[in-house]
Parts: structure tokens; C-alpha cells; sequence
């Protein structure tokens, strides 16, 4: 099994291909940005590329992008990309990406439990799609609507806030402080995605969300 992993920190590129080769396979290159990284599949040809997302030279999600485009020329090149933090956006980028043979999207971290990741490694290669099971679970919560993720205090101030009622309502009508309800009202935006914005009234959205959620 011919392997090209592409790593831009030196320690952990080593280190990964050492692992690799004890556990039999055959790493043809090792190298450290997303153009050495393609140059490197078209001069050895290999099986399977092990890569992590951000490298050189934008830092940014190069060695993905190397992925997806080596998936869509080369069906059969199984692939593993291996990310620092759950990045969901990428992972469904990946996994939907043209291409036949074995695709995997692990966290690094699985790289210190060297039979699961070795395991891993051998399951791509093989043609199996493997996705880290901390992945798996936000991809399960990100599919459930966004109500699901506030507590039954969050939904009550959310209800009221549907109604039309102000922060002072709110809170005479739960028998809470003001301070309490804005915090409450904090925890909505946040767990509905709603981040600070000139351009969009977060009440308003969040009380959409909620008639969208309850309809």
C-alpha cells in the first residue's frame, strides 16, 4: 500500500510516517504544503494520500482542497484527512466529494491511539468511509432542528418572546429578574447560531426560527 502524507509540521509528519511504515505500508513521500502534495501524487501514483487540512500555503484549508480535487481526477485514490478541530463544514465537503475509493475525516488527536488509527488508515485504504465518531455525533445534533438545543427555560422565554413581550414582560411573567432573562436570551442566540450582526434584528430571527420550529 503506497502512501503520500502531506503534514506541514515536521514532528507530526515524521512521526505519522513512522507509525505508518512500522504498521507495513509503503510511504513513497512525506511533504509539508498542498502543491508539494499534488505534485507528489502525480510523480509516485499511490493508493491513498494521508493529509491534514490547514497547511501551507494559505493556512487555511489547502490540504482539504488538494482532497477534493485529488478525489474528483482520481476515483480511485482512497483519501484521509485529518483536522485539529471538528470542522463539519469540511467533513461534509470531503465525504461529498466525487470518488470511489475509501474516504475517511479524523481529529489528530486520534493519532495517539495508534491501533485505532492504524485501523482507520487500513479501512480507507480498503475502500470504507470512516468519520470520527466526535464528527459524527455534532453531524447528528446539526441535522436536529435548532430548538432541540435549548433548555425547557430557553424555550419558555423564546415562547414569550413569539408573543411580542418585552425583557421586563418576560421576566414578571416567569418570576425571574431582567438580568436573568437577558442571559436566558443570550443562550438562544447562541445556541441558534445567531452571532452579533448590523445587519439582521437576532430577536427576530430567533422568534422565526421558534414559529418555523412549533408550526
Amino acid at each position: 500500500m503506497r502512501v503520500v502524507l502531506a503534514e506541514d509540521g515536521v514532528l507530526i509528519r515524521e512521526g505519522i510516517a513512522g507509525l505508518l511504515t512500522r504498521f507495513g505500508f509503503d510511504v513513497v513521500a512525506a511533504v509539508g504544503d498542498a502543491p508539494a502534495l499534488g505534485s507528489a501524487v502525480s510523480a509516485y501514483e499511490p493508493d491513498l494520500v494521508v493529509t491534514d487540512v490547514r497547511m501551507p500555503p494559505g493556512h487555511a484549508d489547502d490540504g482539504l482542497r488538494a482532497a477534493v480535487a485529488l478525489r474528483a481526477t482520481r476515483p480511485a485514490l482512497a483519501v484521509l484527512v485529518l483536522s485539529q478541530y471538528i470542522e463539519l463544514t469540511y467533513a461534509a465537503e470531503l465525504l461529498d466529494a466525487p470518488g470511489k475509493a475509501g474516504v475517511g475525516y479524523l481529529l489528530k488527536n486520534r493519532v495517539t491511539d495508534v491501533h485505532t488509527f492504524v485501523d482507520a488508515v487500513r479501512r480507507v485504504a480498503g475502500g470504507d468511509t470512516v468519520v470520527d465518531p466526535t464528527v459524527v455525533r455534532q453531524m447528528v445534533r446539526r441535522k436536529r432542528h435548532p430548538l432541540e438545543r435549548l433548555t425547557e427555560r430557553e424555550r419558555e422565554v423564546l415562547a414569550l418572546m413569539a408573543e411580542g413581550r418585552s425583557n421586563t414582560a418576560i421576566a414578571r411573567a416567569l418570576a425571574v429578574t431582567e438580568a436573568a432573562v437577558a442571559k436566558h436570551i443570550t443562550g438562544i442566540f447562541t445556541k441558534l447560531d445567531l452571532p452579533p450582526s448590523d445587519g439582521d434584528n437576532r430577536r427576530v430571527l430567533a422568534v422565526l426560527t421558534y414559529l418555523t420550529g412549533t408550526g
